[in-house]
């Protein structure tokens, strides 16, 4: 473990303003820009309830943890081999990661940072691990872009590895709050329902033909907010209507890369072509675009908690905080 302090740098970001587009008036938005050890290229990043913050370092076969409030972080080598994508933090506060190097789930001790890996079968490898989610059994569920998803019981270290609809794809995954499992296929280009039980996956078909649905997120009435890479839109379905809604997002080309729906519903998207974060309010289906603090930034994960909202810079090693709470005070 190495440690090293992070001086958090402030950086101001301007609100990007587009013909037809619905934008609340806010006051100039501020980020908040942490620095992390170069050549990590963060990939994706997790607040725990602790206050701490942890993050992927894919290009370095790491994981960072930073507390913005001292500017500590702590510095994991998962092993040899590793490249680790996603990372969230599970009921257990500890990190979980998968990690499509060493082609395992790992957990990360919050207290101890001690290291555990879940290695996917001897069958299933090269299976190019991308996100995962807790159900609300506790079991951890991911997918792997190479064609699969699966299913970990940490307690018994079972693990459940079925093929995806339509082979390579399953990227962004995310469970409702009745206990809906669902996860984005991006080389398919659909959502995808697995039955918790069975493992079987519904394909469920977006409007958009070859739209490449990335990351998911469902928001606190159970739809599912879904980022639409190719087709540069948001979509959102509805289980209990079956029903689909799609909104293209402003600006030229644009792409839609994360997806992150706060705790008010209000759905966040990092946009690559514009270097931007986008605010999108379904109650009044009016768009804000947020210029980010440095070009290039290369933003594929955002996740948050009450008030906070935190963005990987791949391209740029950084993580940035930007404060939610005033965005929505400044939309009333």
């Amino acid at each position: 473990m190495l440690e090293s302090g992070l001086a958090p740098l402030f950086a101001m970001a301007m609100v990007g303003s587009f013909p037809n587009v619905a934008s609340a008036q806010a006051p100039t938005p501020s980020f908040e820009t942490f620095a992390v050890p170069a050549g990590s290229a963060p990939h994706d990043v997790a607040p725990s309830p602790d206050g701490t913050v942890w993050y992927t370092a894919q290009a370095r076969g790491a994981v960072g943890r930073l507390d913005p409030r001292s500017g500590k972080a702590d510095w994991i080598p998962l092993g040899p081999g590793a490249a680790p994508h996603g990372v969230i933090v599970g009921p257990d506060r500890a990190a979980w990661i998968t990690d499509g190097g060493q082609n395992a789930i790992v957990r990360v001790d919050a207290k101890t940072l001690a290291v555990t890996r879940f290695p996917l079968p001897m069958d299933r490898h090269d299976a190019n691990l991308n996100t995962a989610v807790f159900d609300r059994r506790g079991h951890l569920w991911f997918t792997g872009q190479n064609g699969i998803y699966g299913e970990l019981d940490s307690a018994s270290t079972r693990m459940r590895v079925f093929d995806a609809p339509r082979g390579r794809g399953p990227y962004g995954i995310s469970v409702t709050p009745d206990g809906g499992l669902y996860f984005a296929s991006l080389a398919g280009s659909y959502l995808g329902r697995i039955d918790p039980a069975s493992g079987a996956a519904q394909v469920i078909e977006p409007p958009t033909p070859n739209q490449g649905a990335r990351r998911v997120w469902s928001d606190s009435k159970g739809r599912l907010w879904v980022s639409e890479w190719t087709a540069g839109k948001v979509g959102v379905f509805n289980p209990a209507t079956h029903q689909w809604r799609e909104w293209p997002l402003p600006g030229k080309n644009p792409h839609a890369y994360a997806i992150f729906v706060d705790d008010k519903d209000i759905v966040w998207l990092s946009e690559w072509s514009a270097n931007a974060l986008v605010r999108f309010d379904p109650r009044t289906e009016g768009f804000e675009v947020l210029t980010l603090p440095r070009p290039n930034a290369n933003v594929r994960q955002m996740m948050g908690r009450r008030g906070e909202l935190w963005l990987s810079e791949s391209g740029t090693d950084h993580l940035l905080l930007y404060r939610t709470g005033t965005a929505d005070a400044g939309a009333k």
